[in-house]
């Protein structure tokens, strides 16, 4: 049996994946460019939060509650360092990017995403 935080973690997780896939068929419209920067965006997004989330929650054992807030802050370091480098690259290797659509994109994903999870979780459990 799997604790109510993973679950809500997985959930969230998906919610990304599909937000994400979302603002790309949004800003497919709106030509090449911004449909690979808001795949860009929402990758890097994804990524860095699956990164966090299995960092945090692996195997541990509630009687090491200071260990587990070691382990949130070097995941959150991890996520910062992961972002920072892979918009780097994606800066440094693709020409054109069309940089609203892959903040947008980063942003829908970040924020909207938690927002939609929490509803649906909510629905669920009435």
């Amino acid at each position: 049996m799997q604790q109510p935080d993973v679950l809500q973690v997985k959930r969230v997780l998906w919610t990304q994946l599909v937000v994400g896939l979302i603002a790309i068929a949004v800003a497919l419209p709106f030509g090449t460019p911004a449909a690979l920067s808001a795949l860009i965006g929402a990758a890097v997004c994804f990524l860095a939060n699956m990164v966090f989330a299995f960092w945090v929650f692996r195997k541990y054992r509630a009687q090491d509650a200071g260990l587990l807030v070691m382990r949130m802050y070097g995941a959150e370091m991890a996520k910062i360092v992961m972002t920072l480098a892979l918009f780097a690259v994606a800066f440094a290797t693709i020409e054109g990017l069309n940089l609203p659509a892959l903040l947008g994109a980063y942003f829908a994903v970040q924020v909207l995403s938690p927002l939609f999870a929490a509803r649906s979780g909510a629905r669920e459990t009435k």
